[in-house]
C-alpha cells in the first residue's frame, strides 16, 4: 500500500502543476501595473479550477504523510522526481512544449537515479 501513497502524491502533484499551467496560459500574460497584477492574480485565485490545483497540492501532502508512515524519506523522496518526468511528458502532449536533447538527457538521469536509489531498500 505504501507505493500507492507515493503514486497518489505524484498524481496529485502533477495534476496541480498542469491545471495551473493550463488556466494561467488561458488567462494571458501578467499585466504591467501592480494594481492590475493584483487584480489578475486574485481573479486567478478565485477560479474554481485553479482552486482545484491548490486542493490537489493539499491532497498530495496527505498522501505524502501516509507514504512517510511506510518508507524512510531517503528511499521515498527520489520517487517524487517522477513528477518531473510526467509533467514534462504531459506538457509536450498538452501544451506542445519543445522536446530537446538536454531535457531528454536530464530526465534520463532522473530516471536512472530513481532506479539506483530504489535498489537501496
Amino acid at each position: 500500500m505504501g507505493y500507492a501513497y507515493i503514486f497518489g502524491t505524484i498524481f496529485f502533484t502533477v495534476y496541480g502543476q498542469l491545471i495551473l499551467k493550463w488556466k494561467i496560459d488561458k488567462a494571458g500574460s501578467l499585466p504591467d501595473g501592480w494594481k492590475d497584477k493584483l487584480v489578475f492574480l486574485l481573479q486567478l485565485l478565485l477560479d474554481p479550477i485553479i482552486l482545484s490545483g491548490f486542493l490537489s497540492a493539499f491532497v498530495a501532502s496527505l498522501f505524502w504523510m501516509a507514504a512517510m508512515t511506510k518508507f524512510n524519506i531517503s528511499y521515498a523522496y527520489p520517487f517524487m522526481s517522477l513528477s518531473f518526468v510526467l509533467v514534462f511528458l504531459l506538457s509536450v502532449v498538452l501544451f506542445q512544449e519543445p522536446v530537446t536533447i538536454q531535457k531528454i538527457a536530464g530526465l534520463s538521469l532522473i530516471v536512472l537515479g530513481i532506479i539506483v536509489t530504489s535498489q537501496s531498500l
